[in-house]
């Protein structure tokens, strides 16, 4: 089969023919994908930062978003059958770790994940653990299903704490970025603020419910939420990783407020911790990945609800040999998800 796989330390990624994956443990599921998309972690591996040259080892079929209907099962897979349409949460976590016993997965101390610690999806055919796959109604299009993924790091930043009623800032535009500005709106915000240094972005996330937007290149961020609040935000859903950004988003925050910080920076981050965080009485939520499966019950329940609806973050579908044009896109800030279609 065809894949797209890192094959060297360094920038790009090739398309490569390896043999099919099969199923090697009794609780795994060889999965035939529908559709993929492109995530930020997949650039960062793709343009070979900081982050990837000390975490993957090459080579390293990319990719750990998908859709896509089982055609084999192993033999103590006992909830998923062939023809089952799945997709897939990408941490795979071992069960027996501290956190784990605790209920506390997605901090797994021994996670392993999807296309940067083992093969990913950026192929026909991927063998995850049954565990780790997740059932999709029919009425979900594949190139939605595919997005389950990303769209739980969204849930899971926005509902870390109340949004009923307050006012929300985002910092970051990207796909995950728009999709957190949706679910701010889907739980109860009464006013969501999203800001990115990108038009593109920015006309994204008013597609998606903003309130209103700041090009931060154009506008002063802190002068402009000063302007329309009392004090700042309620929240800030720090997205971007920008090191800027993480410091206005305590800037901007309320006293006794709360900021979630998702956004990966590529270095360290000078804070003022006492003016900022200490005195402010802050409350700082760091998220990583989704919580297994407590986040992705949540995204099914809002989805059916019709409450939320992502689908204008999907602005690219793309047939899945044109993956270098779809992280062009990303590279340039003129996307939402880029979804890869199989064949």
């Amino acid at each position: 089969m065809r894949a797209i796989a890192k094959m060297h330390a360094a920038p790009g990624a090739e398309m490569i023919d390896i043999a099919e994956p099969e199923i090697t443990r009794p609780d795994q599921i060889k999965v035939r994908c529908l559709a993929t998309s492109i995530c930020g972690t997949d650039y960062h591996i793709y343009s070979w930062d900081r982050w990837s040259a000390n975490r993957v080892k090459p080579p390293r079929v990319m990719g750990h978003e998908f859709a896509g209907e089982v055609v084999a099962v192993g033999t103590d897979v006992a909830h998923l059958k062939v023809g089952d349409y799945v997709s897939g949460e990408s941490h795979w976590v071992c069960g027996h770790c501290k956190q784990c016993l605790l209920n506390e997965r997605h901090v797994c101390q021994n996670t392993k994940i999807l296309g940067v610690d083992v093969d990913g999806c950026f192929a026909p055919y991927v063998v995850v653990p049954s565990a780790s796959a997740w059932k999709n109604d029919r009425a979900i299009k594949p190139e939605h299903a595919c997005i389950q993924d990303p769209l739980g790091n969204a849930v899971h930043t926005a509902l870390s704490g109340d949004l009923v009623g307050k006012t929300v800032a985002v910092l970051g535009c990207g796909p995950i970025g728009v999709m957190a500005v949706a679910v701010a709106k889907a739980a109860g915000a009464a006013v969501v603020y999203a800001s990115d240094t990108k038009k593109f972005r920015l006309d994204l996330a008013e597609q998606l419910g903003a309130d209103g937007v700041i090009d931060v290149t154009q506008t002063d961020l802190e002068a402009y939420i000063a302007a329309r609040t009392e004090g700042g935000v309620d929240v800030v859903l720090e997205m971007s990783g920008a090191p800027i950004a993480i410091r206005q988003a305590m800037r901007i925050c309320r006293h006794g407020g709360r900021v979630s910080l998702l956004g990966i920076p590529s270095s360290p981050v000078e804070l003022e911790i006492a003016e900022d965080m200490i005195f402010k009485g802050l409350t700082i939520h760091c998220i990583v990945g989704r919580k297994l499966y407590e986040t992705w019950d949540t995204m099914r329940s809002l989805l059916a609800s019709g409450k939320l609806d992502i689908s204008a973050a999907i602005t690219h579908i793309i047939p899945f040999e044109d993956y270098a044009y779809g992280m062009d896109l990303m590279r340039d800030g003129l996307c939402g998800k880029v979804v890869l279609k199989m064949d």
